[in-house]
C-alpha cells in the first residue's frame, strides 16, 4: 500500500527535539528522511541522558526513527557540493539551527530558491520578530515566554512548567502542518516556500484558552476557577489548579490505596451532578437550593469536591473510572508512565511500539498519533550514525571512489 508521502524527499538539518519531532512524523507518513549529521558526532542527543554505555540515547532513538542517517560536513567545499545536490534531490529542507545559521554557510533562502526553486525550506526558532528575536530557547522557556507557565500550578506557588514537551514537539507538530499544507499548495502553484514556526507562538496557541480569560477578566470574575470562590482576581489570569478552563468544574481526587499516583480527575456537569451524588450516598444534596444548580454550588466547590474524595477514597481509580463512566460522569485516572507503557491497549492501538535496534535491543517508542486508514504507519528504528551515508550519495550520482576520497578527507 502506497503511504500518504511515498516520493517526498525530505532533508532534514534539525538537532535535539522541535526539529528531529517534525521530521519523525513525516517519516512516519512515508517520507524519505535523510537526517544529515555532523560526521563522527551527530545530533547532540544521540550522547544526551545516556543509559547504556556508547549506545544512542533513548532521547535520539524516540525522535529518530525511520530515518535515514547521513554524516556531512557541509562547511567544507566538497560538503557544500553534496548539499546542493541534497537541495536539488529534495523536496523539503527543514531546520532548526540558530537564526541565520544556513545563511552563514553560503545557503540563504534565495540561494536555495536558485538551487530548487519546488523546495520547501521550513524552519523552527525560539521567538519571531521582536524583542527576542535573537535569544536562544528551550522548551521550558518557550513554555514561559508563551503563557503556559504563568497559568500553571497553584495560586499559593510559583509558576510551573509542564512535563508535556507543548514547546518543543507542541512545535514540531504546528510545522508539520505547515509543511503539509506548502506541499498541497505547491501541487497548484509548482513553488516552494518559507514555513516557519515561533515556539513562542506555537505555545500560546496552545494556550488559546488563557488568552480568552484574560480578556473575560474585564467583565467579572471567571466562575470556573473554584480557589477563587470570592472571584477576587489580579489584572492577569492566575494559575488553574485543576480548573478545566472549559467552564466545567473538575479536580483531582485521591483514590484508594493512596500511591502517588492513586487518583482521578472528576467533572462535575449540571446534568450529572443528580447521578453523581447518588452514586456517593448524598442524594440529599441532589435537589438542596445550596447546591442543586451550578450557581448555588459555586461559593463552595472545595467542600463539593472534598464530599466526592470521601467516596473515592474508597475506591482504586479503575473502580471509580468504572462506576462512573456507566453513568456517563466524565473521569480520568492519573496514569503513570510505568502503566503507560505496560497497558496492553495502547500497544494494540500502536501508540506504545517496541523496536528492535541493533545496538541496545528492544526498546519502547511512541507510535505515530495521527492515523490514517490508507496509509499504516510502520514504526522503525532510529538510524546508526551515518549508517546511510554511502547509500544515499550513490542515489545522488557518486561513484564509490567518490565516497571514499570524501571519507578520507574527513567531508563524510
Amino acid at each position: 500500500m502506497t503511504k500518504a508521502l511515498e516520493g517526498i524527499r525530505v532533508l532534514d538539518m534539525t538537532h535535539v527535539q522541535s526539529g528531529p519531532s517534525a521530521t519523525q512524523i513525516l517519516a512516519w507518513f512515508g517520507a524519505d528522511v535523510i537526517k544529515v549529521e555532523v560526521p563522527g558526532r551527530g545530533d547532540i542527543t544521540r550522547q544526551q541522558l545516556r543509559d547504556i554505555p556508547d549506545v544512542d540515547s533513548l532521547y535520539f532513538t524516540m525522535l529518530n526513527g525511520n530515518k535515514r542517517s547521513l554524516t556531512l560536513n557541509n562547511k567544507a567545499e566538497q560538503g557544500k557540493e553534496i548539499f546542493t545536490k541534497l537541495i536539488e534531490a529534495c523536496d523539503v529542507m527543514v531546520e532548526n539551527f540558530a537564526p541565520g545559521a544556513l545563511d552563514r554557510m553560503g545557503f540563504t533562502w534565495e540561494r536555495i530558491q536558485e538551487i530548487n526553486p519546488r523546495m520547501i525550506y521550513a524552519s523552527v526558532k525560539g521567538f519571531g520578530p521582536g524583542a527576542y528575536e535573537n535569544c536562544k530557547v528551550y522548551e521550558n522557556v518557550a513554555q514561559c515566554t508563551g503563557g503556559s507557565a504563568s497559568t500553571t500550578g497553584f495560586d499559593s506557588g510559583p509558576p510551573t512548567v509542564t512535563a508535556a514537551q507543548i514547546g518543543d514537539s507542541g512545535s514540531g507538530i504546528h510545522l508539520v502542518a505547515g509543511i503539509l499544507a506548502a506541499l498541497l499548495q505547491r501541487e497548484k502553484s509548482g513553488r516552494g516556500q518559507r514555513v516557519e514556526v515561533a515556539m513562542q507562538d506555537a505555545v500560546l496557541n496552545l494556550c488559546r484558552v488563557k488568552l480568552r480569560d484574560q480578556q473575560r477578566l474585564r467583565h467579572g470574575p471567571l466562575k470556573e476557577y473554584p480557589q477563587y470562590p470570592n472571584g477576587t482576581f489580579g489584572e492577569a489570569v492566575p494559575r488553574a489548579g485543576h480548573a478545566s478552563g472549559g467552564g466545567q468544574p473538575g479536580h483531582v481526587l485521591e483514590c484508594a490505596p493512596g500511591g502517588p499516583n492513586d487518583y482521578i480527575y472528576v467533572i462535575i456537569q449540571p446534568q450529572g451532578w443528580a447521578t453523581l451524588m447518588k452514586v456517593i450516598g448524598r442524594e440529599d444534596l441532589v435537589d438542596h437550593p445550596d447546591w442543586a444548580t451550578p450557581e448555588g454550588r459555586l461559593p463552595h466547590l472545595e467542600t463539593c469536591f472534598h464530599l466526592i474524595e470521601g467516596w473515592t477514597v474508597t475506591k482504586t481509580k479503575s473502580e471509580v473510572m468504572e462506576i462512573l463512566n456507566a453513568h456517563e460522569i466524565p473521569c480520568g485516572p492519573v496514569l503513570s508512565m510505568k502503566e503507560l507503557a505496560e497497558d496492553p491497549s495502547l500497544r494494540a492501538t500502536g501508540a506504545v511500539v517496541e523496536v528492535e535496534h541493533p545496538a541496545r535491543g528492544s526498546y519502547l517508542t511512541v507510535g505515530n498519533p495521527i492515523k490514517l486508514s490508507d496509509s499504516p504507519t510502520e514504526v522503525e528504528r532510529s538510524p546508526l550514525l551515518g549508517e546511510h551515508t554511502a547509500e544515499i550519495l550513490r542515489e545522488l550520482g557518486y561513484s564509490d571512489s567518490d565516497i571514499a576520497t570524501a571519507q578520507e578527507g574527513g567531508v563524510i
